[in-house]
């Protein structure tokens, strides 16, 4: 299990849930977006009733960041948000995602007021 920086996209489609019957298990991406430039990633196998969580947990993430609040933790699969319950497929690339920097509504706001005192000064 290798970390490695990597820029590159991957292809969102996302092949049927492997079966409980599947012994080969199902290989998986965790990635985590460092910043703008810089994507840590780890690929592993692992066994078919595999769930987020789990490939979260062993892919090494919290030992990698030891700074980042797991209690606080959001991920999902391809930009989906999921539970750490939620069973994976093959190919699934679970995304764990930064915390904001931001309030998304407090940013909303203040465009507005800005806008509206630029338009009142006219």
């Amino acid at each position: 299990m290798a970390a490695e920086t990597s820029g590159a996209g991957e292809n969102p489609a996302r092949p049927n849930h492997a079966t409980a019957t599947d012994s080969r298990g199902i290989t998986v991406q965790v990635i985590f977006a460092q910043g703008p430039d810089e994507v840590w990633a780890v690929e592993m196998r692992m066994g078919p009733d595999a769930t987020l969580g789990q490939a979260i947990d062993r892919s090494g993430f919290a030992q990698q960041f030891p700074d980042y609040d797991m209690a606080d933790l959001k991920a999902g699969i391809f930009g989906q948000r999921c539970s750490r319950d939620h069973p994976l497929s093959e190919g699934d690339r679970v995304e764990i995602y930064r915390p904001l920097d931001f309030d998304p509504m407090e940013s909303r706001r203040r465009r507005a007021q800005h806008r509206k005192s630029r338009l009142s000064r006219t």
